[in-house]
């Protein structure tokens, strides 16, 4: 399928409906890096059938605010990243760790007492039931070995880098199963690259190539400074950012609406195309058609529009969902307004 010109997506996460999880006790503690079968509300007997039905709500949601590239809102998670880092071998789930968070708060991590290794594969039924579920361009998500080697307290390996490796093959064997299933696009939310940028210069493009040896386009990387909901004022610079200009990751993915990011910077990314944040998560007010188009021209003064994907700035998992969906439809209006300049 051909994707128009100025094609929109979703960073990977909607929101997931009240009667499927507790929002109080979702958004009353930071996302979990391990476990939190709390928040379900539905019984586990009929837990798999209640995300299914949920799912089906997020893509008809996408699809009908006109997104180009839709995902599966990740609705089956309960945060970007435990789904899949909890389901490996070496980890201690049992008696978890803890490690200092991107806020500076002490956070409950998985503990790796083994080897890291892939026992079977994750996320492939949801890449199933998603292409089975639209006929739209679908694109899937897997946390980032970098990211998933910070989010653990490790009681194994001689270094935080040999253990992120370790994660990148395990990755890697999920990225080929995910294609195999029929996800058009692969995404690796990578946002601890932003975070921990002395780590991430020594290692993290090679972790991330580690990760992708092999894969078929496209691809995207994810880099973030941290839900909305958490995070504040957000800088107007990454700290890791250009390095990955050398990463045989296709597409760079950014926030750049709430934090107001300098477009200057892309031109040291000349290589690859851009997923750039048009769409602020930090309020529930909803952006305006012309007002997202404004974004979008101001990111084609540095960039071809050939090279330009749009999107929220991050996951929409804590929006309330009548705002989320406002929020797609304003994304596609804009970009809608846009494209007919450029075609004119």
């Amino acid at each position: 399928m051909a994707l128009p010109l100025l094609p929109t997506t979703v960073v990977g996460s909607y929101p997931q409906p009240d009667w499927l999880v507790d929002r109080a006790a979702l958004t009353s503690k930071m996302p979990p890096r391990v476990r939190a079968k709390e928040i379900w509300r539905v019984p586990e007997e009929f837990l798999e059938q209640a995300q299914d039905d949920a799912t089906l709500l997020a893509i008809r949601d996408m699809e009908l605010a006109g997104i180009d590239i839709i995902t599966d809102g990740e609705i089956r998670r309960e945060s970007y990243s435990n789904r899949f880092a909890t389901a490996l071998d070496g980890i201690d789930l049992e008696h978890p760790g803890e490690t200092v968070a991107r806020t500076g708060n002490k956070s409950i991590v998985p503990r790796v007492v083994g080897k890291i290794r892939r026992k079977y594969p994750v996320e492939v039924r949801d890449v199933e039931f998603l292409r089975k579920n639209t006929n739209k361009i679908i694109k899937i998500t897997v946390p980032g070995p970098f990211t998933m080697a910070q989010q653990t307290q490790n009681d194994y390996y001689k270094d935080d880098e040999e253990m992120a490796f370790d994660y990148a093959i395990a990755l890697n064997d999920e990225l080929r199963d995910l294609k195999a299933a029929g996800a058009d696009v692969l995404q690796i939310d990578d946002p601890w690259l932003q975070a921990r940028p002395e780590a991430a210069n020594r290692y993290g493009v090679k972790v991330l190539n580690r990760a992708l040896q092999g894969i078929p386009g496209p691809t995207v990387v994810h880099l973030c400074f941290g839900y909305a909901y958490v995070v504040f004022n957000k800088p107007a610079g990454y700290t890791f950012l250009t390095q990955l200009a050398d990463c045989i990751v296709e597409q760079i993915s950014i926030e750049a609406a709430q934090p107001k990011i300098d477009f200057g910077v892309l031109k040291d990314l000349a290589g690859k195309k851009m997923v750039l944040g048009m769409i602020s998560l930090d309020d529930h007010r909803i952006e305006t058609a012309e007002e997202v188009a404004a974004r979008v021209r101001a990111a084609l003064k540095h960039l071809p529009a050939e090279r330009l994907v749009l999107a929220p700035d991050c996951g929409m998992k804590y929006l309330p969902r009548d705002v989320a969906f406002g929020k797609l439809k304003a994304l596609a209006a804009g970009a809608a307004i846009v494209r007919r300049e450029l075609q004119a």
